[in-house]
């Protein structure tokens, strides 16, 4: 079903072309995903699948499936059992349960319910020394027996290897498989399966390389010395060589090599040794965020609650304006350096200097959502919120009294004097409650009693820039160490709500092969900051022509010093501490119009080309293919927004303006939010428009309607 909004997707330079019929002819193929985190939700693995099955099943219908462990709690909570569709696949699975091997088969209860077929990889454990001895046999790879991770993924990848044998030999020459396996955990399937010649076009995604994730966690120069390593001393030295190796070898097996971005693939090439047929980004149900024109208003509803915490939390402190006051976070994984919460926490200390300089009254809160090792929430912060309770409820209660006094008063024809309206009782009452909001301590910088508070990295740094949330400092900092949730006694948010009640979003990480956070940030119409050695950030840089101009901040990370990056960071954040209102408002609408940029209905046509590749050299005498063709989607850059001037110091005023002025009568920046959509469709003029199915070969699925 196409969104409501009408958004095409075409380059500057000409038309983006459209789906092509007969590129993908589905019905005479079977398309089948392998990941461990298929129904299994365990990192960011789990978000892509999920949120891409939709588009896929649309594309491919009852010929789609996706495999993966089964563990008896998912299936009972998110799989509705059911039949295979096709007798091959019925035989397959029999031929395994017959020999033992418990293989579960149903319906993802997800948007688009894809089938998916489980693997029971624990009861298949007593074959496990075999299924070693297969791997050593086919490529040499010895997996050691106190790993049990990598032994439960060649449990995986054997018991996939074996259907995959069962199938094609009863399916015959049609239809075709196409086999796309996610990771190393899937790798040895592809491995194996490869290794036995079983006739199938296979594709392999690496999202993030294992030796690049555990380099970037040790603090290495990681970007400036890709081609110094040395890549088996270092898979060595930290234990995970066998890894590496089922990871390289997935990777040379594959038909066609993929990763999510561009950054990625510069890693991939120089630790895996090969270079990526194509890049496929990952990509969000857009459907999911949207909310057309609502999303300024549900920012503004979000906003307010925010401000009901640090009400509370910053009780006997808070002679900051709520409304001068703007909201910032960093959220994700706790890999300090990797998730650039090092360089962040500097930028911090940098911009509350500026922002005393300057004098102005603009106040920065900035939350760092991040899980840590706590015992519980400490009791400073519950206090504040039970005093911001009843505050309120001692203001409610004066405000009824108040109220029915006036009135009576006004139905005599009198105009009350406050002394008759308030009696001393009600002076001692207000008393009391302002006493109650005395503290002799600064706010908290952390809502919970951290475990290790001595050496937490984030408190660490905190001490060594002296942000302690001081009445002289601009810059106040809260450390939530647990993910958000709206039955939070402290915090009662989902990360949605969270987010939208943001004003920004800031993700300087040093290592991110996508980066989901950002990209949520978009959707929701939230601005953000991101990096060049981030997938998102690459990304927006090449299809999106002025990123900052829609609120998409690229800190330099590749090509900068750190000193160079954490100050461009620091101008970008006090640059949007700069802003009125009114530009935050129109930058929000900008951000929210490239949403459908990073819509699955946009991105799954390099999924697409991925699949044809894989087919044209599996299978080169039924599938063509120019191997040299770019996908259809490359190409695209979205334009400059109309009402930004050419020089981007124009739309900024040369001091900071306060963060509630609505500035109706500047005219700095002229801007119609329905004329500068208009001038954006017209200048990416459209045959393509999101939302339609792609292949125009969309498959009936018995009992279930349309969208």
């Amino acid at each position: 079903m196409p969104l409501a909004r009408s958004f095409s997707m075409t380059s500057l330079s000409g038309v983006l072309p459209q789906w092509d019929e007969e590129d993908l002819p589905v019905d005479d193929l079977l398309l089948f995903e392998v990941a461990w985190e298929v129904t299994n939700k365990v990192g960011g693995i789990y978000t892509v699948i999920q949120t891409k099955a939709k588009i896929t099943v649309d594309e491919w219908g009852e010929n789609y499936f996706m495999m993966g462990p089964y563990y008896e709690h998912n299936f009972q909570t998110q799989v509705e059992a059911c039949e295979a569709p096709l007798p091959a696949i019925r035989g397959a699975m029999d031929a395994l349960i017959s020999n033992g091997c418990q293989v579960f088969f149903g319906r993802w209860l997800i948007e688009g319910s894809p089938y998916v077929l489980l693997f029971d990889v624990g009861g298949a454990s007593g074959n496990l020394d075999r299924w070693k001895g297969d791997l050593w046999d086919s490529c040499n790879i010895g997996l050691p027996s106190q790993d049990h991770e990598a032994g439960d993924a060649l449990i995986l990848g054997s018991l996939v290897a074996w259907f995959f044998k069962e199938l094609t030999d009863r399916l015959g020459d049609a239809p075709n498989v196409i086999a796309h396996f996610h990771e190393w955990q899937a790798g040895a399937g592809l491995i194996l399966s490869r290794a036995r010649k079983i006739p199938m076009a296979t594709v392999f995604t690496t999202h993030a390389t294992l030796l690049g994730r555990y380099l970037c966690a040790g603090n290495v120069d990681f970007y400036n010395n890709l081609g110094k390593f040395d890549i088996d001393r270092e898979a060595g030295e930290r234990q995970i060589y066998h890894r590496y190796c089922l990871e390289r070898a997935a990777v040379h097996c594959a038909h066609v090599f993929t990763t999510v971005s561009q950054i990625t693939a510069v890693e991939a090439q120089h630790i895996l040794q090969r270079k990526p047929d194509v890049i496929t980004p990952n990509g969000l149900n857009v459907k999911k965020f949207s909310a057309m024109h609502e999303f300024q208003n549900m920012h503004c509803s979000s906003k307010a609650r925010i401000q009901e915490f640090v009400r509370g939390h910053f009780y006997g402190h808070l002679d900051f304006n709520l409304e001068k006051t703007l909201y910032f976070f960093i959220a994700g994984r706790y890999e300090f350096s990797n998730k650039g919460a090092d360089l962040f926490l500097e930028a911090l200390s940098r911009l509350n200097y500026l922002l005393r300089v300057h004098k102005e009254d603009v106040t920065v809160v900035v939350f760092f959502i991040m899980p840590a090792k706590t015992n519980n929430f400490n009791v400073e912060s519950l206090k504040g919120q039970a005093i911001r309770k009843q505050l309120w409820d001692t203001a409610q209660g004066m405000k009824e009294k108040f109220g029915k006094r006036l009135y009576e008063a006004l139905l005599k024809g009198e105009i009350p004097e406050m002394n008759n309206i308030l009696d001393r009782d009600d002076f001692s009452v207000m008393k009391r409650a302002i006493y109650a909001t005395q503290r002799h301590t600064l706010p908290p910088v952390t809502t919970h009693n951290m475990l290790d508070d001595a050496t937490d990295p984030i408190l660490a740094n905190v001490r060594r820039i002296g942000l302690f949330n001081a009445r002289s400092d601009r810059v106040k900092i809260v450390f939530h160490p647990e993910f958000l949730s709206s039955t939070s006694p402290l915090l009662p948010m989902d990360y949605e709500e969270f987010v939208r009640g943001c004003n920004l979003g800031v993700f300087p990480s040093y290592y991110e092969p996508w980066g989901y956070t950002p990209g949520e940030c978009t959707v929701m119409g939230i601005p953000s900051v991101t990096t060049n050695l981030s997938g998102f950030g690459c990304f927006m840089e090449e299809h999106v022509s002025d990123p900052a101009a829609y609120g998409i901040y690229v800190v330099d990370r590749r090509f900068r010093s750190a000193h160079e990056s954490c100050s461009q960071l620091t101008q970008f954040m006090f640059g949007f501490c700069q802003q009125s209102r009114r530009q935050r408002i129109i930058q929000r609408n900008r951000t929210e119009r490239l949403s459908d940029l990073l819509d699955w209905r946009f991105l799954g046509r390099f999924y697409v080309h991925a699949r044809l590749l894989a087919l044209s050299r599996a299978f080169p005498d039924k599938y063509e293919m120019d191997p040299m063709a770019p996908p259809k989607a490359e190409g695209f850059r979205y334009p400059r927004p109309y009402s930004v001037p050419p020089s981007p110091s124009a739309s900024l005023h040369s001091t900071p303006h306060h963060s509630d002025a609505e500035d109706d009568d500047d005219e700095d920046e002229p801007y119609d939010e329905d004329e500068e959509a208009e001038r954006d469709r017209m200048n990416i003029k459209t045959p393509f428009v999101l939302g339609g199915v792609p292949g125009g070969r969309r498959r009936s699925q018995p009992g279930r309607g349309g969208d």
